[in-house]
């Protein structure tokens, strides 16, 4: 490097009393971490007003640069987890590409707008205290979900006919939302002790009464929305769950299950003992859909038929014997990601899922080795047994293709590694 000419003297960039340059500061600055905080805290806790969620997700976006520049995670897993997201992306780009109708699948673009909530989740949320401030949040607001769902069926609504959905569409985004939330409940119920001074959300659920009440809210409305893959989901992870933290009270698993069929009401017992029944209807209709999906797959397993393609296409590789012609997807989240872009995305999507179990799992393992199940455990449980319940139903629904549920989902990948940025920032601060 040549010197600097004489009378020349090379100034550094001003630091403040820290040792942090204005841009670093603006980063860490209190307000800016507010406001961050907030913005994502407002998209998170609105996606059963999808409009508005998403209205508050693009203001997050256009606000960003303004809030200081972007810390990526200095942590090898969640950079790992970012290159992965963008890989996943990518195909997304190269199926549309690759359309038999480029035009129609254009409009998939739109999950890049998505997956901000995974991005901003990694590098904004960090420590126990914002996430646990997060997750607090959806399960009551999951709760008042739960009831506006229930307070259709004093509308007429409640039959297999006319299905309570809450503020939602559809009925299976209704059950796929309180899903996750009521998992993510029950493990802060099975391993949260301790109760120190909290705030907002955190303050109300330490409370037992309210966590208790939230809890039969949301299994009354998961119930009452009659979604048998919800069920099938909740029952699986609800299982695992219990044999890592309280392994005796499976013996009371017969009790229970006889206990439900004989006081649940006739059209939920008709839909529990119609879910092994081959011959019916749907049952049969989506191992039709999964051999078409199939099909697609074999025809080009790279890139797929392209997305939102599978309901165009559908007619030309159902089954003659298939109940339905038309349908919108392929009721399995797995065959209709690799039916519209291919097996690689298909690895992708897995490889994200599995790697956010596995470090939820370490997280999990951790605290309760250290003797600490009232820490951080009952988060990385509450992730583990969601994503769990998540993967279950998703071989039954195409639930990954549905926004609302999705958003959460993708919070819900970056919370192990949100956790793991926040061990060393003593008091992370709020949301």
């Amino acid at each position: 490097m040549s010197a600097a000419p004489a009378g020349l003297r090379l100034v550094p960039p001003p630091e403040t009393a820290a040792g942090e340059t204005p841009a670093a500061e603006a980063a860490t600055h209190p307000l800016n971490e507010r406001l961050r905080g907030g913005l994502f805290a407002s998209h998170l806790l609105t996606t059963w007003a999808l409009g508005l969620s998403n209205a508050l997700l693009g203001l997050a976006i256009l606000v960003a640069p303004l809030l200081g520049p972007v810390r990526l995670p200095a942590e090898r897993p969640a950079r790992r987890m970012l290159a992965m997201a963008g890989l996943y992306l990518l195909l997304l780009a190269g199926a549309i590409g690759a359309s038999r109708a480029v035009s129609l699948s254009a409009r998939a673009f739109s999950e890049i707008f998505s997956f901000a909530t995974f991005g901003f989740a990694l590098v904004w949320i960090r420590g126990e205290r914002r996430v646990r401030w997060l997750l607090d949040g959806l399960v009551l607001v999951g709760a008042f979900v739960a009831l506006s769902g229930l307070a259709q069926v004093l509308l007429g609504y409640g039959d297999i006919e006319r299905r309570i959905r809450g503020p939602f569409s559809h009925y299976m985004t209704f059950a796929g939302t309180l899903l996750l939330i009521d998992l993510v409940l029950i493990a802060r119920m099975l391993l949260r002790r301790e109760r120190r001074a909290g705030h907002g959300p955190t303050a109300w659920l330490d409370r037992p009464a309210v966590a208790w009440t939230a809890l039969v809210v949301l299994n009354l409305a998961l119930i009452g929305s009659l979604t048998r893959s919800a069920w099938i989901a909740l029952v699986a992870a609800l299982a695992g769950i219990t044999a890592l933290v309280r392994p005796r009270l499976l013996l009371w698993a017969p009790v229970v299950a006889l206990g439900f069929l004989v006081l649940a009401p006739v059209p939920v017992v008709s839909r529990v003992l119609s879910i092994t029944a081959v011959g019916e209807a749907s049952n049969y209709d989506r191992i039709a859909m999964a051999e078409a999906g199939a099909r697609m797959v074999d025809e080009r397993p790279l890139l797929g038929v392209g997305p939102d393609m599978v309901k165009h296409l559908y007619p030309l590789y159902r089954h003659p014997t298939a109940p339905r012609l038309l349908t919108p997807h392929l009721h399995n989240a797995y065959v209709q990601l690799a039916a519209e872009r291919g097996l690689p995305a298909l690895l992708v999507y897995l490889a994200l899922v599995g790697c956010a179990l596995v470090a939820a799992w370490n997280g999990f393992r951790d605290g309760a080795a250290a003797g600490r199940p009232g820490g951080r455990a009952d988060l990385h449980l509450g992730v583990l047994a969601a994503l769990v319940g998540f993967s279950i139903a998703a071989l039954f629904e195409n639930n990954w293709g549905d926004t609302e549920v999705q958003r959460l989902v993708l919070f819900l990948l970056a919370v192990p590694f949100c956790l793991e940025a926040g061990k060393g920032e003593a008091g992370a601060g709020t949301a």
